[in-house]
């Protein structure tokens, strides 16, 4: 059944929407070339978009050329408003943007544990208002917000989980109630693997397993470039991976003796202690990714303790690679990407010693990548989640 008139413009209009989201300003001639559209209908959705206040004139193509088709159109940035934010146990980051996804404000604040549930969330919120009215912005239209722990499918509510603070739980919704704005929540993992997939070591893969190291432990799949959940919002909890060397076996409600005790942050930190590494602490990431980091700078150059730092990036690829096994046996996925503060700080040689163990530990070729957003690939994710939600909205066609 062919779409009716109505059905056409929408389809066409959100087209050139996303060119232009994905190309920048582009005049009449190139929405043309790049949509197959006649001339008339090109001008059609340019006077439509332009009335809606979507697009406007941006400048002009070429320095000598004038006139109606030199006319550059673009998303008008300000159209709407987003807001991300990146929930740690010790804290939060936030940062406002337009529609484009450009930041025009940032800020975090640190959230002691021994902290009041009402008045962290009360910190959290005023965050967010006052990195706001530091960007000049009156209104947000979407919050995206990433956060550790499970994410229920059914209502997209970060559910109840062991060792998280309750402040994490308790913010959406106060965020909703404070903020004419819509709020989406979910997991930090998922959302790193949306950031390292738009913007980053995945670019080129529908297909994929990321696994996060930074101060949790993580994982997030996607299989034919959907992003899987599981039943539950559970998929990707692989801390509570059992593996061997642990001495035990997690449980329902602690992952102490799954995968998190031999490749989290402290597993990791007490590795590089036994092998001799050390390095400054600093407070933007994981004391694991500095010691990683300082690993690495041995190894590749001449300096004193490489043997003993190359000794301790062996044991921890070896750990990582008996994690990253178990996903390619399940999925395979051809590609894992070693994201988060410790994967970005490995690189290229933690990656390729990953490399190395899982060419001799499974039969299906896997890639092994380094992450190439770090920590900040959560906060990303929940931006790029943001403005997929405001671009929908504002892009849809009007009820028939």
């Amino acid at each position: 059944m062919p779409a009716s008139p109505s059905t056409a413009r929408a389809i066409n209009d959100r087209l050139a929407l996303r060119l232009l989201q994905q190309e920048g300003p582009l005049t009449a001639g190139e929405l043309k070339q790049l949509t197959g559209l006649s001339r008339p209908s090109v001008a059609d959705l340019v006077e439509r978009l332009a009335a809606a206040g979507l697009i406007g004139v941006t400048g002009e193509s070429g320095e000598q050329r004038r006139g109606p088709n030199a006319r550059l159109y673009g998303i008008v940035a300000d159209r709407a408003h987003l807001a991300a934010l990146d929930l740690r146990t010790e804290g939060v980051a936030v940062v406002v943007a337009d529609l484009l996804g450009t930041v025009l404000a940032e800020a975090s604040v640190p959230i002691a544990d021994e902290t009041d549930t009402g008045l962290a969330v009360e910190q959290a919120v005023a965050l967010v208002e006052r990195t706001a009215k530091e960007a000049g912005v009156e209104r947000l239209h979407t919050v995206g917000v990433g956060a550790p722990g499970l994410i229920d499918p059914a209502t997209g509510e970060l559910r109840n989980s062991s060792g998280l603070p309750e402040w994490h739980r308790r913010l959406a919704a106060a965020l909703q109630e404070r903020l004419p704005a819509r709020v989406v929540v979910e997991n930090e993992t998922n959302l790193a693997a949306l950031a390292e997939q738009r913007e980053g070591a995945a670019r080129d893969r529908d297909t994929f397993a990321l696994l996060w190291f930074g101060h949790g432990i993580g994982a997030a799949v996607v299989l034919d470039g959907v992003l899987r959940r599981g039943a539950s919002g559970g998929t990707g909890e692989i801390g509570f991976l059992p593996v061997p060397g642990t001495g035990g076996l997690p449980s329902a409600t602690d992952c102490e003796g799954g995968f998190h005790s031999l490749a989290g942050a402290a597993a990791i930190t007490e590795l590089a202690h036994r092998h001799g590494v050390v390095a400054p602490a600093l407070s933007h990431e994981p004391h694991a990714a500095a010691l990683v980091r300082e690993a690495v700078s041995r190894t590749t150059g001449a300096t004193t303790g490489s043997a003993s730092a190359s000794g301790f990036l062996d044991v921890l690829a070896d750990r990582v690679a008996l994690g990253a096994a178990s996903v390619i046996a399940v999925l395979d996925p051809g590609c894992v990407v070693l994201a988060g503060e410790v994967g970005r700080a490995g690189g290229e040689v933690l990656a390729a010693r990953v490399r190395d163990r899982l060419g001799r530990m499974t039969p299906l070729p896997t890639e092994v990548r380094a992450g190439a957003l770090g920590g900040g690939a959560v906060l990303r994710g929940a931006l790029l989640t943001a403005r997929d939600g405001a671009q929908d909205e504002l892009f849809a066609p009007p009820e028939r």
